[in-house]
């Protein structure tokens, strides 16, 4: 046994190490040229050679943040929109994927083809007919106009029917359903417990691309109490000069949220991910 762990571990070669601490590098990098960038000023931000060590002005934008928008009113907005969406990814998708995947009913098959496909069409497409069912709706300048279209996607739907053919084999579904249960009872007690890790995993990504969206919250949203993180960014910035410090300040404290996030589900997102890639 000995042997074996000594061999194994004779494979992990020094550049594997150097390969790894460099991507490491690659990946927190630009999030600490973010924070030197966000305590300093425009000048020192362009000056070559550029400026590798923090300034001291970090509290001083920081707090132009706070009072040139509302920016806290903003933090909220988008954990409401985010974490909406989350939730609604979780469970809308995984919903839809259970049908496709473990129940019998006729045109599944090209309808599942048809949400597939919805995939190659671009985003920006959409934004104009999706403008004006909004508007149709009175929902412009609410945050139940980026809620709604973003609580279920073709490719969580895709990614939960997937998972769930890999998961659950039909046997449990037909011994349930002679245990007369409904397809909501298999479906909520016995299907989503088994996929909960894909459902969190998938939620998370559904979180942190409601958070970073900036198209479709900078066409619907028009007040200021209204803004998302990402638009109160770019109200932080006039038409005629951007001051880099201050819009990396609000750059930063909008990405802190994100940062506390993966703290704390980073290790349930890895478990859930590679739960998914061993299955089947």
């Amino acid at each position: 046994m000995t042997k074996t762990i000594r061999r194994s571990g004779e494979r992990v070669r020094w550049w594997s190490y150097v390969l790894l601490g460099l991507a490491v590098f690659g990946c927190l990098f630009p999030l600490y040229w973010m924070f030197v960038v966000a305590t300093t000023d425009t000048a020192t931000a362009t000056q070559l050679p550029p400026e590798i060590a923090p300034g001291g002005n970090f509290f001083h934008l920081a707090g132009l943040v706070f009072t040139t928008v509302p920016f806290v009113q903003s933090i909220v907005n988008s954990l409401i929109v985010a974490g909406t969406i989350g939730v609604g990814h979780a469970l809308l998708c995984s919903l839809a994927g259970f049908a496709f995947a473990k129940l019998r009913f006729p045109g599944r098959n090209a309808l599942f083809l048809i949400v597939v496909l919805t995939m190659t069409v671009p985003t920006q497409l959409a934004v104009i007919p999706q403008y004006m069912i909004i508007s149709a709706l009175g929902w412009v300048d609410t945050l139940q106009a980026l809620i709604v279209p973003g609580l279920a996607s073709a490719f969580g739907i895709f990614w939960m029917r997937q998972h769930l053919s890999t998961t659950i084999s039909d046997e449990i579904l037909q011994a349930a359903r002679i245990d007369g249960a409904t397809s909501w009872q298999i479906f909520w007690r016995i299907a989503f417990p088994l996929v909960r890790p894909a459902a969190f995993v998938l939620g998370l990504l559904g979180f942190v691309t409601a958070w970073n969206d900036f198209l479709w919250p900078f066409i619907v949203l028009k007040s200021p109490e209204m803004y998302t993180a990402q638009i109160a960014i770019k109200a932080l910035q006039n038409s005629l000069d951007v001051d880099l410090g201050l819009a990396m300040s609000g750059s930063f404290l909008a990405t802190l949220p994100l940062l506390v996030l993966f703290v704390f589900v980073g290790r349930r997102m890895v478990a859930g991910i590679m739960d998914g890639a061993f299955k089947g």
